[in-house]
């Protein structure tokens, strides 16, 4: 077993990850994320003046945070995985 989660762990989970991107209000993006063992992640962006919206910087600021989200996410489980060995 590898005792690191590397970049390809990531981009697998993203090639198979169902992707929803809405926009709330003219100055907000939520960006659903449905991973491929049906664990759902959500996030938001917002601004305060709708003239400073831009859905496309939004979407990336989500889609960045989603992504740390399954670093941390894959890292823990990877984590358990390996305690289970050391039992």
């Amino acid at each position: 077993m590898d005792h690191t989660v590397t970049q390809q762990d990531i981009d697998n989970i993203l090639e198979k990850t169902q992707w929803t991107v809405e926009e709330f209000h003219g100055k907000c993006t939520v960006v659903v994320a449905k991973l491929p063992n049906g664990f759902i992640l959500t996030e938001s962006s917002a601004c305060v003046d709708p003239a400073d919206y831009d859905m496309d910087i939004g979407m990336e600021c989500c889609k960045e945070r989603i992504v740390n989200k399954i670093w941390e996410l894959e890292e823990y489980r990877l984590q358990c995985e390996l305690a289970k060995l050391v039992k």
